[in-house]
C-alpha cells in the first residue's frame, strides 16, 4: 500500500464524524472499516482512525504500517492510528511554530510528566485531532469530507467524550476552556457527529448495548445507530417457530438464532438499526468489501 498523497488541505463546511463503538468481540473494527469504505464508495474522501498505541489493523488489513500520519487503503479511503502524546505533539507543533520553543516545553523530562499526569489531556488531544477540521478550524487541516473512528470499547469510550466537558469544568477561561467547549459542541452535534453501538445478536451484547446507548444518548443528547453483526442469512424475515423438515443440529441451529435475532431487533426497536451478515470469507478485505456494500443501502438515512 502506498503513501498517501500530499496535497493542499481543501475547503469543507464540515468534516462528518462517525464514532464506531461497542464491547470488545463484537465485531467493532471490522464494522468500522465497512462503514468506512461505504461511504468511500459513496464518493466520500474518507479516513479510517484506529485510537491508542497499536494497531488492529496492520494485520487484519496485512499491511507494512499503520502510523500516525494517513496512508491510502482504498481509492478515497486512507488510514491513521492516532494516540494521546501524539495528538498532543502535532497539536503542540502547530500552535507554537518554531521546533525550539516546542522542543522546550514538551521534549524536557518535568513538562513530560505533568503532561503524562494531566486528568484527560490525552482524551482531550485526540478529540481535539478528531474535530480540528471545520467548522473548529484550530490546528492542521485536513482533506477529507468524513472520519470513521474505530473508538475505544465501551466505559473508556464513555470518557473520551466526558473529557472536553470535564476540562472545560476544570479550566473556566482562557484557550483551554474556550477550545474543550468548542469540541464538547461538535461530539453533541446531531449534524455533524454520528455514533454507532455494535453487539451480537445475543442477549448479553444487547443488555449492554442498551446499556452503553443509554449513557451515550445521556451525554451527547441523541440516540446512537444500532449495528446488529453476525446475523446469519434468513434469519431476519424466518419464523423461529418453524422449523426445516427432517430435523437436524443446522436447523435448531438455525431456529435459535432467528429467534435471538427476532428479540435482539424487539429490544432493540426504538433505535434505527442495521444488520449485518456474518460473511463466510477468510479474507479481512473480502469481508469489508461484503458489508460495506450492505452498509450502502442504509447511509441516505445517516
Amino acid at each position: 500500500m502506498s503513501n498517501a498523497r500530499t496535497e493542499e488541505p481543501k475547503k469543507t463546511a464540515k468534516i462528518d464524524l462517525h464514532f464506531v463503538t461497542g464491547k470488545g468481540g463484537v465485531g467493532k473494527s471490522t464494522v468500522a472499516a465497512a462503514l468506512a469504505l461505504s461511504l468511500a464508495k459513496a464518493g466520500k474522501k474518507c479516513l479510517l482512525v484506529e485510537l491508542g498505541n497499536q494497531s488492529f489493523y496492520k494485520d487484519y488489513f496485512e499491511l507494512d504500517e499503520v502510523g500516525y500520519f494517513p496512508k491510502s487503503l482504498k481509492p478515497g479511503l486512507d488510514i491513521a492510528l492516532w494516540s494521546g502524546p501524539e495528538c498532543l505533539k502535532e497539536y503542540a507543533r502547530h500552535l507554537l511554530k518554531i521546533e525550539s520553543l516546542y522542543k522546550l516545553f514538551f521534549e524536557n523530562p518535568v513538562t513530560r510528566s505533568l503532561v503524562n499526569i494531566a486528568p484527560a489531556l490525552p482524551e482531550l488531544a485526540i478529540l481535539g485531532k478528531i474535530t480540528s477540521g471545520p467548522p473548529r478550524n484550530v490546528g492542521p487541516a485536513m482533506p477529507y469530507d468524513c472520519l470513521v473512528i474505530d473508538a475505544y470499547a465501551t466505559g473508556h469510550f464513555l470518557a473520551l467524550l466526558r473529557a472536553p466537558l470535564g476540562m472545560s469544568k476544570a479550566v473556566r477561561f482562557g484557550p483551554m476552556s474556550e477550545q474543550s467547549r468548542s469540541i464538547h459542541e461538535i461530539i453533541c452535534s446531531a449534524a455533524q457527529s454520528h455514533y454507532y453501538v455494535v453487539s451480537l445478536p445475543e442477549e448479553l451484547p444487547v443488555t449492554e448495548a442498551l446499556e452503553l446507548s443509554k449513557s451515550l444518548e445521556s451525554q451527547v443528547g441523541f440516540r446512537p445507530i444500532q449495528i446488529l453483526n453476525h446475523v446469519l442469512e434468513g434469519t431476519t424475515d424466518s419464523d423461529p417457530s418453524q422449523t426445516l423438515q427432517p430435523p437436524s443440529l443446522f436447523n435448531e441451529a438455525m431456529r435459535v438464532q432467528t429467534e435471538n435475532v427476532r428479540n435482539s431487533q424487539e429490544r432493540l426497536k426504538e433505535y434505527k438499526l442495521i444488520c449485518l451478515p456474518f460473511v463466510l470469507e477468510n479474507q479481512a478485505l473480502s469481508v469489508v468489501e461484503s458489508l460495506a456494500t450492505e452498509f450502502s443501502t442504509e447511509l441516505a438515512d445517516v
